[in-house]
């Protein structure tokens, strides 16, 4: 039994090398609007995708010697996660299959969920997501596929 019952995520953080560029990166490229800087604490946080919705906070590292690239996936409507590849290409980043994985024409599907997929990645090489749910059952005895080939499969299974 859960202690509590959770709802959803509503904040998560991620270390950047500039916090002016990223500030950039997040509200310009990606749209999302700054909620707040404290600049002592060289950190930013955004809102995702509006007020009092959920929160990225972007906290600067400064000179560390080290860093982590993490992952973080945004929820989208299929339309913009189809539109998404000539967009972020357009922004000059690469749509990717997973991670650093191969660059992508169309949406990949991970087909143990579904949903359609396009990863990218921020000026620190943190790895970012675009992701919408899709209609019908799971299909985890399936390979990823691209977006074109689950709806022919689909189509097939009626």
């Amino acid at each position: 039994m859960a202690v509590v019952p959770i709802k959803g995520l509503y904040e998560t953080h991620l270390t950047v090398s500039d916090l002016d560029r990223s500030i950039r990166f997040y509200r310009d490229v990606l749209g999302l609007p700054l909620a707040h800087t404290i600049p002592e604490r060289h950190v930013a946080f955004f809102w995702v995708p509006r007020p009092e919705t959920a929160m990225l906070g972007l906290w600067s590292i400064h000179s560390a010697p080290m860093s982590m690239r993490l992952h973080i996936a945004f929820s989208v409507d299929l339309p913009d996660v189809e539109a998404s590849v000539a967009s972020l290409r357009a922004a000059g980043l690469t749509p990717r299959r997973a991670g650093n994985g191969p660059e992508i024409r169309e949406p990949v599907v991970l087909t143990w969920m579904p949903a359609a997929s396009v990863y990218f990645q921020d000026p620190d090489g943190h790895s970012l997501e675009f992701l919408a749910m899709l209609p019908g059952r799971s299909r985890p005895d399936l390979p990823w596929m691209g977006l074109s080939e689950w709806r022919a499969l689909q189509v097939e299974q009626g």
